[in-house]
């Protein structure tokens, strides 16, 4: 058994385990997650009309495959990037890429977003592929600075990337303070 496939039951298992099915449901979990990095770890919460994925990359550079395995995804789809820094970030659903950067500056959140490669076309809250990112330390409450202390970057996922329910979306992260 490879290191890679090792890994992805790891996830498998985990994601199964932290999605609530309940003792004796022969349900399987609803997502299959793969990840780039043996010590990449995703946890998740699915609750009705809800899935939280909590990313945890001790290297601080990587990608996760996450494919439903249901029907369709929920009405709400919240990534939580356990990171420092947050210097880049991306997610696709296979024809739609988003990107996009959080910062903090004088105290302040700072989040610059785009789509399909158009840096130079930032996104604004009018858009239909607008995301809310939170910058929050280990308390939940907004950070001031960065790098954040056991705290996270919080996307709500806009639903505009779920149109046409696809299969999976895949997230990839820099870390401004990586490993």
């Amino acid at each position: 058994m490879t290191k890679r496939f090792a890994s992805a039951i790891v996830i498998l298992v985990a994601a199964a385990i932290t999605s609530a099915v309940p003792a004796g449901d022969d349900k399987q979990p609803p997502y299959k997650i793969t990840s780039k990095r043996d010590d990449d770890r995703v946890d998740v919460k699915a609750e009705k009309g809800k899935a939280t994925f909590s990313i945890h990359s001790p290297f601080g550079i990587s990608h996760a495959a996450i494919e439903r395995v249901g029907d369709k995804w929920p009405d709400d789809v919240v990534l939580r990037l356990n990171l420092k820094g947050l210097e880049n970030f991306k997610v696709t659903n296979g024809k739609v890429k988003l990107k996009g950067s959080a910062s903090i500056q004088a105290g302040k959140p700072v989040v610059r977003l785009w789509k399909d490669g158009k840096e130079d076309t930032p996104l604004d809250a009018k858009s239909p592929y607008w995301m809310m990112v939170r910058s929050l330390g280990g308390d939940g409450k907004a950070a001031k600075e960065i790098p954040l202390k056991d705290g996270y970057f919080e996307l709500t996922l806009p639903k505009a990337l779920f149109e046409g329910n696809p299969t999976s979306i895949t997230v990839s992260w820099i870390d401004f303070y990586r490993n």
